[in-house]
């Protein structure tokens, strides 16, 4: 699969005139929680010639492959992505941290990630996280027979809002790298059970809901919404990410 990947983003660069900076996995597959069918979501960041950004009209800001049950290829034009970076857009955020890259050839993302302490917002990447995990709770998790994939829909961002609230800092992308902030063993092992089963079920696999998982998302969103307004907020300048669009725009 990696090779027709890599053959679908050579075709989108010649057919749409643009050079890809940057392709990596999104979905459950770098989350760390993929099932046997689940498809793959490649997302790239990509530049166009300078003179496409010079003229009155605006170009797209986004390209992609129709969609079908194994592939999801779509990118984001690289304004586009800088203006994302600057208001501390946690879904780029995780692209840069992914740890299944196409594509790396230009030295873009490194660019990025020497930049994501500075203008990582904690409050805007918690609230985010915390209304990610709250609907997911409220509307997936509560009826007699719930999607197994969905509690780890909840989980992750429950855990990444964490994250930020207790150690301030951007979260991992990865769910395993999520899972230290979780100290009660029982809840570590209702995880590792559902993580099993996650590995031989399908994508429509239903479960009975894990009240345990339930009573631990609900007490821990509840004491990440109480600490979210004591996070620092502030508005960085875009000097230097203007300096990496100049850079990596083509001539």
């Amino acid at each position: 699969m990696n090779e027709i990947i890599l053959q679908k983003l050579l075709e989108l660069e010649q057919y749409e005139n643009i050079t890809i900076l940057y392709a990596c996995e999104s979905g459950s597959r770098a989350w760390g929680f993929a099932s046997p069918d689940s498809d793959f979501d490649v997302r790239f960041i990509y530049a166009r010639p300078m003179n496409n950004y010079l003229g009155i009209t605006e170009m797209p800001d986004n390209v992609g492959l129709p969609v079908n049950e194994v592939l999801d290829i779509g990118g984001w034009d690289l304004k586009k992505a800088l203006q994302l970076f600057l208001k501390s857009n946690s879904t780029l955020y995780e692209w840069l941290q992914s740890p299944i890259i196409y594509r790396d050839d230009y030295g873009f993302a490194d660019d990025l990630r020497k930049l994501m302490a500075d203008y990582f917002s904690l409050r805007s990447g918690a609230n985010h996280y915390l209304s990610m995990a709250h609907n997911t709770l409220r509307d997936d998790l509560q009826t007699e027979q719930v999607k197994l994939k969905r509690y780890f829909y909840a989980l992750r961002p429950a855990l990444a809002c964490l994250w930020i609230v207790e150690k301030q800092s951007v979260s991992p992308m990865e769910f395993e790298k999520l899972r230290v902030m979780i100290t009660d063993n029982t809840v570590q092992q209702a995880i590792d059970e559902l993580l099993e089963k996650k590995k031989i079920a399908d994508e429509k696999a239903l479960i009975a809901p894990v009240q345990l998982l339930n009573n631990w998302l609900t007490a821990t969103l509840n004491r990440c919404k109480e600490r979210i307004a004591t996070l620092p907020s502030e508005r960085k300048q875009p000097d230097a990410l203007n300096n990496i669009f100049r850079k990596y725009i083509r001539p």
